[in-house]
């Protein structure tokens, strides 16, 4: 059978910006930027995914397209007889433990898009907004019942393949979604006290410039391009050799962080004007959207349609995590993909379990302090992903050999450029020494 490929390159483009943008940009850049000082982390985050994050993902495109196979395969087949495919066995794993609870947040969006529907998510005050979050993140036959619903239309696009499933889907999803935050950032800045929001997110507070927000920040950037995890590895590797790389990554980066500043535009001016918390956690997104949209004309139907759009971004990433396992499973036999996207999206559904019902049965059940859905995303994004981005940057820096990693980024991009020595460098000496460096000051041990 014909190996997949993406038809074209602006639909590889918007699969990957799909993947990267999500939840990530959405949902958990507000909530993360106002749990840690707002503009010191937007500070820390753009500049980790410029020097660090943006980088490492167009090494892991580099490697993916060199290696045209599954994640594991690749590591294998470009460093045999080596430990290297430990890597692509370790982001198999961190994609596992993050789809277990990105798909419950998944499902909070499904409930909230049938109470729109339903015409439950208008008229409410300010404070039944906030019961509302809780009432169904903490009802166990809500969630779970919402969760594998969104699991299910993660599986049915995944098991399609990349050009009929993926590619079409993100190629309507991506333009539409940034029409539609561009339409919420105006109206939000709009609002009475949308000021204190904007000093909150450009303003910098220094009191928060710590390690701990640093290694925040740098999970938050390999969170938000989906790299670490060997994603990037397995979307490039369906990639045509005259493909431009670091145009592609540029355009998903750049991407990404217009993504963010929209949502971080959209979300903060609100909040400060309509008197919630910045460090909500979480359900910010899910508090203070609704509360705005309460406030504009035709409020209801606007709601909806971003309800939508959310839930599509969410999917593109999902699509983007699940694609990982599905091919790490079927070992690139295309004939197989059927059945292993509904292996590994039950399994996923399963680990995630806990997650689900850490807000409601399970709510005092905790590790380290933390209910089993915020353990699972601190493991994830600030050990999985950063180790992972470490051994890329590593594997890319001092395996592959240098005429051959710049081979790969020629292609397609007139021969060679400057910027790829400033890369280069980039990805063998500063991100390596900078992961390390924030993640041992994290641990009080440097």
């Amino acid at each position: 059978m014909k190996s997949q490929q993406w038809s074209s390159k602006i639909g590889f483009i918007l699969a990957a910006a799909g993947s990267a943008i999500g939840l990530g940009a959405i949902w958990k850049f507000p909530y993360m930027a106002g749990s840690n000082g707002g503009s010191i982390f937007l500070l820390f985050f753009i500049l980790f995914t410029v020097l660090i994050a943006g980088p490492i993902l167009l090494a892991e495109f580099v490697i993916g397209r060199r290696g045209k196979s599954d994640a594991i395969s690749t590591y294998r087949k470009l460093a045999p007889s080596s430990k290297w495919p430990f890597v692509g066995y370790l982001g198999t794993a961190v994609a596992i433990i993050i789809l277990s609870f990105y798909s419950v947040a998944g499902g909070w969006i499904l409930s909230y898009l049938y109470r729109s529907v339903t015409g439950n998510l208008t008229g409410l005050s300010q404070e039944e907004y906030g019961g509302l979050f809780e009432t169904i993140i903490s009802n166990p036959v809500e969630v779970l019942v919402a969760q594998g619903i969104f699991m299910i239309l993660t599986i049915l696009v995944v098991q399609t393949g990349i050009q009929n499933g993926i590619e079409r889907a993100s190629k309507i999803m991506m333009p539409a979604l940034l029409v539609m935050f561009v339409i919420l950032a105006i109206r939000s800045l709009t609002l009475d006290g949308a000021s204190e929001g904007l000093e909150y997110l450009f303003i910098p507070d220094w009191s928060y410039m710590t390690s701990e927000t640093m290694l925040l920040a740098l999970g938050q950037s390999f969170f938000a391009l989906s790299v670490g995890v060997s994603v990037m590895v397995t979307y490039a590797s369906y990639l045509k050799d005259d493909e431009n790389l670091g145009r592609s990554m540029g355009s998903v980066a750049v991407l990404n962080i217009v993504i963010s500043l929209l949502a971080g535009i959209v979300i903060f001016p609100a909040v400060f004007a309509l008197g919630f918390e910045p460090g909500e956690g979480p359900g910010l997104v899910f508090v203070v959207l609704p509360a705005v949209f309460n406030e504009l004309a035709f409020g209801g139907l606007f709601m909806f349609v971003f309800l939508v759009l959310l839930l599509f971004a969410t999917l593109t990433s999902a699509f983007s995590i699940l694609e990982i396992v599905t091919a790490s499973f079927s070992k690139g036999r295309p004939e197989a993909r059927k059945k292993y996207a509904w292996i590994a999206g039950v399994l996923i559904f399963i680990i995630g379990l806990p997650s689900a019902l850490s807000f409601g049965v399970l709510t005092d059940v905790t590790i380290n302090g933390m209910l089993i859905f915020d353990f699972a995303d601190y493991i994830a994004n600030n050990f999985g992903l950063p180790l992972g981005a470490l051994l890329i940057s590593l594997f890319v820096g001092f395996r592959l050999k240098k005429e051959d990693v710049f081979g790969e980024l020629e292609k397609g991009a007139n021969g060679p450029a400057k910027w790829m020595h400033v890369w280069y460098f980039l990805i063998k000496i500063l991100a390596p020494i900078a992961i390390i460096a924030i993640f041992l000051q994290s641990l009080e041990i440097i």
